[in-house]
């Protein structure tokens, strides 16, 4: 069962990764507004796997220990973090030659969520049942 989560993690992790670099890449464009010193590819890969990974084993503790309700008290805890991570983008202060930067909470608070729906978007893929 582990081993199942752990691949669901790596999944999910690089479906998040892939989808914040295409994302980043889409807001360049439309606005031109530069946010590669404060937030570059390296910590969007980064970002996607250290939470897909946390939450592998968040995933894998909970079902070990609740058994059925472990799954759906997961699902819930990963939404509510999610949420609650808004604040981060928003709250933070960027350098001063940082320009335009009013516009980062748009390329950021969508990332937040982007583990979340990779998580969610590939768990048919690992849910069969075991007999």
């Amino acid at each position: 069962m582990f081993k199942k989560i752990f691949f669901h993690g790596l999944v999910a992790a690089a479906l998040a990764a892939i989808a914040a670099i295409i994302y980043d890449h889409i807001y360049f464009f439309a606005t031109e507004a530069d946010f590669s010193k404060v937030l570059n590819i390296g910590s969007m890969i980064g970002f996607s796997f250290a939470i897909c990974m946390v939450a592998a084993f968040i995933n894998y503790g909970l079902t070990k220990w609740l058994k059925k309700k472990g799954e759906i008290v997961f699902n819930l805890l990963f939404s509510i973090i999610s949420f609650a991570c808004v604040m981060i983008p928003i709250s933070i202060s960027l350098p001063l030659d940082v320009k335009t930067p009013e516009l980062f909470p748009g390329l950021a608070v969508p990332m937040i969520f982007f583990p979340a729906v990779a998580w969610f978007t590939v768990k048919p893929l690992f849910s069969a049942r075991e007999t």
